[in-house]
C-alpha cells in the first residue's frame, strides 16, 4: 500500500502527495476532521479587519444645494485631519471619472500656488466633482482667476472660496528678492504689494529672512482676499446673502498641516 504525506491544505481538501511517482490522493486535514466547513474561517484571537467603505458617487446637485459655506469649510479641516491622521477616505476615481462625466456639482473652489509638493485634492482627502482647483504661482488673484471664481460660484454652484498659500514659496521669495527674469517679472508685480505691505519687520527683507518670506506669504493671501471682494460684484453679493464665503490657509510644506486663518 502507498504511503502518502501531506503537503498542503486548500479549502478543506488537503493534497496528498504520494512517495511513489504518478500518484495523486486527496485525503481530510486534522483541522476539518475537527468539524470546520470548508466555507469557515478558522478561529484566531485577532478580529477580522474590516474593510473600508469605498466612495463610489460623486457630488450631486442636492448636496451642492443642501450644504452651507460654513459646513463646506469644515469638510475641507476634517480633511485635512485625516491627511494628517493616515485615515484618508477610499474612492473608486474610475467610477467617479464616469459618473463625473454627466455633470459637476463642486461645493468649493481653492486658489493655490502651482508648486507640486501640495495638491489640494491630496492634502484635503477630496475627491474628483469636489472641488475647482485655480492654480496659479503665488496664488494671487488677478482678472483671470477672478472670473474663474464666478464662474465657479454663480454658475456652478461651489460655496466656498478658500485661498491657500504655502510655506518656502519659491514666487514669493522671488517677489520678496525683486527678481527680473523674462515673463516672470510681470508675473511677480501682482506679488509685490504683498512684500510692500509687511511693515517694521526687523532683519533682512529678503528670501534669506525665512520670517519674513513667511510675513509676505500670510499677507498675499490676505489681499488675494481682499481683492476678490473689492474687484468682484458678483462675489461680493453671494457673500453678502451668505450663499459663499471666502476663507485664507497656509499649508505647510514640512509636515502637510493646514492652518485656516479666522
Amino acid at each position: 500500500m502507498a504511503k502518502i504525506k501531506i503537503t498542503h491544505c486548500v479549502r478543506g481538501a488537503c493534497l496528498a502527495v504520494c512517495l511513489f511517482p504518478g500518484l495523486l490522493l486527496s485525503s481530510s486535514c486534522d483541522s476539518h476532521r475537527r468539524g470546520e466547513s470548508a466555507g469557515s474561517s478558522i478561529a484566531t484571537d485577532t478580529p477580522a479587519k474590516k474593510t473600508p467603505d469605498i466612495i463610489t458617487e460623486v457630488t450631486t446637485a442636492e448636496f451642492q444645494d443642501s450644504i452651507t459655506p460654513l459646513e463646506v469649510l469644515g469638510k475641507f479641516k476634517a480633511g485635512n485631519r485625516r491627511f494628517l491622521e493616515g485615515r484618508m477616505l477610499h474612492r473608486n476615481y474610475l467610477s467617479q471619472v464616469d459618473l463625473s462625466s454627466k455633470g459637476q456639482h463642486p461645493y468649493a473652489v481653492i486658489v493655490s500656488c502651482i508648486d507640486s509638493r501640495k495638491p489640494a485634492e491630496i492634502v484635503f482627502d477630496k475627491g474628483i466633482g469636489d472641488m475647482f482647483n485655480a492654480r496659479i504661482a503665488g496664488n494671487f488673484v488677478n482678472t483671470d482667476i477672478l472670473g474663474s471664481l464666478e464662474f465657479a460660484c454663480k454658475v456652478s454652484g461651489a460655496k466656498l472660496i478658500l485661498v491657500m498659500g504655502h510655506s518656502d514659496c519659491g514666487a514669493i521669495k522671488s517677489a520678496c528678492d525683486r527678481v527680473k527674469l523674462g515673463n516672470i517679472t510681470a508675473m511677480l508685480a501682482n506679488i509685490t504689494p504683498a512684500v510692500d505691505a509687511v511693515k517694521g519687520f526687523p532683519g533682512n527683507r529678503s528670501s534669506k529672512n525665512q520670517e519674513f518670506v513667511a510675513a509676505v506669504a500670510k499677507q498675499n493671501v490676505l489681499i488675494a482676499i481682499a481683492k476678490i471682494l473689492k474687484e468682484s460684484v458678483i462675489i461680493r453679493e453671494m457673500v453678502s446673502k451668505g450663499q459663499v464665503m471666502i476663507a485664507g490657509c497656509m499649508y505647510d510644506l514640512r509636515n502637510g498641516s493646514v492652518d485656516f486663518y479666522p
